[in-house]
């Protein structure tokens, strides 16, 4: 599975932000890059050491996709990279049946 990790273009990808007010207007920001992929129907990924940054995205992204009338499923992990851990979430499309979109 190809995902499109849009994390690394901004310095904010590492930052671990102090209110969640910082991390509502990050996570709320990043929907133009997101979404290109989400309205292309390419699996789409973002890494970051904040985890509160991936609890909203866990949120948003089921609602960005709804928006477009896409299905998706969220996926998420934890790695550690030189003795720190990244939080990690992407999706992955519902495969259509015969046209469907999976539901039955």
């Amino acid at each position: 599975m190809e995902i499109q990790w849009v994390n690394g273009q901004y310095s904010e990808d590492k930052r671990i932000f102090d209110s969640e007010m910082e991390v509502y207007e990050w996570t709320h920001s990043l929907y133009t890059d997101i979404s290109l992929y989400l309205f292309r129907e390419q699996n789409v990924g973002y890494a970051t050491p904040d985890e509160k940054v991936i609890d909203f995205l866990t949120e948003l992204l089921p609602q960005w996709a709804d928006h477009l009338n896409l299905q998706l499923i969220v996926h998420k992990d934890k790695v550690e990279e030189n003795g720190k851990y990244i939080y990690r979430i992407w999706t992955s499309q519902v495969e259509k049946i015969d046209g469907r979109d999976g539901k039955g």
